[in-house]
């Protein structure tokens, strides 16, 4: 999608042939904004009189909200942990049909923890920001993944101050392993306004089941850098899978989850408690073919990103190529995909009613994609960056 200087009208409609609108394909409608909200939506032949009418192939959706992001449009997070920096990701990613994400910092030394918390609140006014996701840094070292094996630590007090900061920075999350930390320090960051998820684990079934007992609700990238489901110790996965009260975040890009174990989540935690997730790098909206991470080069071959032993470090995927994905790996209706890309991580998030849906009084987040997987236009708070469409 190319750049340009946001458009916003108080008031204007959407016409579409197609509307899903978080739970089920219902058209022709008009969606009737007003400000920042859904004012109104009206079925029937009424295109006509919408102020911006898509092309007939087209699809309105709720925006997609991408929950692990670590990098976009040149920038990783870890290095660039400014409002400059978050700005750059956000608008790489939204060209993709992302509205809200969660820049992702993965484990790093405290002071790159400090630098971003100081600019934490600001960023929160930069459209699509929605908090922020602190992926480590106490996480077991036996399942560091690109993780650096020297950062990963036992939270001091200091880091834990500043990991509690983000509590009050929109809808944030902290991914740890439940093995690794005191019991008190789940309930802590929860106490703080934060969402615990856990990932980056060796954790026993058993031991997941009490951090679920403590209030942890994420899983990050199921199967990914965690204890795997066996015949005599189900592990991380095997908790994850059977636990409804666990969401489960999944990179859907045919690389890192075989085709199989996607469907066999998907068969477990269905489209409510299954989310898409990027887990992107650097690479999104740029034509580069490498890039730095923490000292270590990590190289794009085939769409997979690796470094130089071949340790997958996160992916080269958006949240468009997911929904495309999904449908196509797991074999499920698009409805269930979009729902997977919108609704659930909005729901996890907390943020269901206002986000996920398209309904009076939800936020005007909101996609507008092709037959073939391609963002034509979005809208966060009702605001476009005013790419053509029909009759536009």
């Amino acid at each position: 999608m190319p750049m340009g200087h946001l458009v916003s009208p108080n008031t204007f409609t959407i016409g579409a042939t197609q509307v899903f609108d978080g739970t089920a394909m219902r058209g022709p409608a008009s969606v009737r904004i007003s400000n920042d909200r859904i004012e109104s939506i009206s079925f029937g032949e009424q295109r006509a009189r919408a102020s911006t009418n898509l092309p007939q192939d087209v699809i309105l959706a709720p925006g997609f909200i991408d929950i692990q992001v670590n990098g976009g449009g040149g920038v990783l997070l870890n290095d660039q942990p400014t409002e400059a920096g978050v700005r750059r990701i956000v608008e790489a990613h939204r060209g993709a049909g992302t509205t809200g994400c969660l820049p992702t910092l993965i484990t790093d030394r405290i002071e790159v923890i400090e630098r971003l918390a100081a600019v934490a609140q600001a960023c929160l006014q930069i459209p699509g920001v929605l908090g922020f996701h602190l992926e480590g840094p106490a996480l077991n070292r036996s399942r560091k993944g690109i993780h650096p094996e020297s950062e990963i630590r036992l939270p001091s007090r200091r880091d834990i101050a500043a990991i509690k900061s983000f509590g009050i920075c929109g809808r944030s999350i902290v991914t740890l392993a439940p093995e690794c930390v005191p019991a008190s320090l789940i309930g802590e960051f929860i106490a703080a306004g934060l969402r615990v998820s856990a990932g980056h684990s060796e954790a026993t079934a058993a031991e997941m089941e009490l951090a679920a007992d403590r209030g942890v609700r994420g899983v990050t990238h199921l199967f990914n850098a965690m204890s795997q489901l066996s015949a005599r110790e189900p592990g991380l996965v095997g908790a994850a899978l059977q636990d409804n009260r666990l969401f489960a975040g999944i990179i859907c890009d045919g690389a890192h989850v075989d085709r199989i174990s996607l469907r066999v989540a998907f068969s477990c935690k269905g489209c409510d408690r299954l989310m898409l997730i990027t887990d992107a790098m650097p690479l999104i909206g740029t034509h580069d073919q490498e890039f730095m991470l923490l000292g270590r080069r990590i190289a794009l071959h085939d769409n997979r990103l690796t470094s130089s032993d071949g340790t997958l470090a996160g992916a080269h995927l958006t949240m468009i190529e997911a929904v495309r994905n999904a449908v196509a790996l797991l074999e499920i209706p698009l409805v269930d995909a979009l729902a997977m890309a919108s609704r659930t991580p909005a729901r996890f998030l907390g943020l269901d009613s206002e986000l996920g849906l398209i309904a009076p009084g939800y936020r005007a987040d909101l996609v507008a994609f092709n037959a073939r997987f391609e963002v034509v236009e979005t809208w966060i708070s009702g605001k476009t960056l005013g790419v053509a469409a029909e009759d536009r």
